[in-house]
């Protein structure tokens, strides 16, 4: 019998931040719809992804389809 690699379902796509607190540390984790993960670690890289990431819309697929 042979190993079958894990799947993984039913985690949403969203972002999750943490670390606002003061003298923290800000991290951002953000799951596309498309499956694709970004993390952003320290305040300017967390604002900059908050700047870019969008319920619904998946900046991946229109990258893709522009190279395609």
């Amino acid at each position: 019998m042979s190993e079958q690699p894990a799947r993984i379902e039913g985690i949403p796509a969203g972002l999750t931040t943490r670390g606002l607190d003061r003298n923290q540390t800000p991290v951002a984790d953000w799951l596309c719809s498309c499956r694709t993960h970004e993390r952003a670690t320290g305040r300017t890289a967390v604002r900059q992804l908050l700047a870019h990431a969008r319920v619904g819309i998946c900046p991946h697929a229109t990258g893709r389809r522009a190279a395609a």
